[in-house]
This record gives C-alpha cells, sequence and structure tokens, in this order.
C-alpha cells in the first residue's frame, strides 16, 4: 500500500504538470490547446478516483454535485476575465473575477445547506 505522503507528493506532481502544460501552450498562442488541457476531464476523474480511493462513493456524488452547482459561478468568473482585462488589465479583472466567484458561490453554498 502507497503512504498518505506519497499519495499527496503524486497529487501534487500530477497538479503541476497539468499547469506546466496549459502554462506552456498558453504562452506558446495556443490558448484553445492549453485550456483543453486545463478543461479535460483527467483533473476531475483524478479528483474523483483519489476521494473515491480515500472516502468511498457518497463522497464523490457530493464532490460532482459541487461541481454542478459552482460551474455556472466559474463560468462568470470566466465572463468577468474577457470583459475586464481589456479595460482594467489583469489584476483588477482577476480579483473582481474572484470577489464575484467567491461571493456568488458562499452564497448558493449557504442557501443550499452545503
Amino acid at each position: 500500500m502507497i503512504s498518505d505522503g506519497l499519495k499527496f507528493l503524486l497529487y501534487f506532481i500530477i497538479g503541476g504538470f497539468i499547469l506546466t502544460l496549459v502554462t506552456y501552450f498558453g504562452s506558446k498562442d495556443k490558448g484553445i490547446l492549453a485550456a483543453f488541457i486545463a478543461l479535460f476531464p483527467l483533473v476531475s476523474l483524478m479528483s474523483i478516483l483519489t476521494i473515491y480511493s480515500e472516502a468511498g462513493s457518497l463522497p464523490v456524488l457530493d464532490y460532482v454535485k459541487g461541481l454542478l452547482i459552482l460551474t455556472p459561478v466559474w463560468i462568470i468568473f470566466l465572463f468577468c476575465i474577457v470583459y475586464l482585462l481589456p479595460k482594467q488589465g489583469l489584476f483588477v479583472a482577476i480579483v473582481i473575477g474572484l470577489a464575484i466567484f467567491i461571493i456568488i458561490s458562499v452564497l448558493l453554498i449557504n442557501y443550499l445547506n452545503y
């Protein structure tokens, strides 16, 4: 059996590898490929598998329901970046987008009693 420390190191390496690929292709004017890699279900699949291996099917269902609930909020965050980046710059676009994401997410989570 693999130790907890080694498992989390493996998760960290996989996540870092994906981030590296996204950054590499995004910086090489291949934004669609970078987005494809970032959104590829591999990250969700890995999360589902690791949550399942740690805690079983009920936590996986909670995780997937959370993804479904928060995906529209994430899309709002992306629209903030698209709209604000050319007008206000990256820092302002990210701060406002994250603030809106957090506020709506907290309201949704509280409303749904998660």
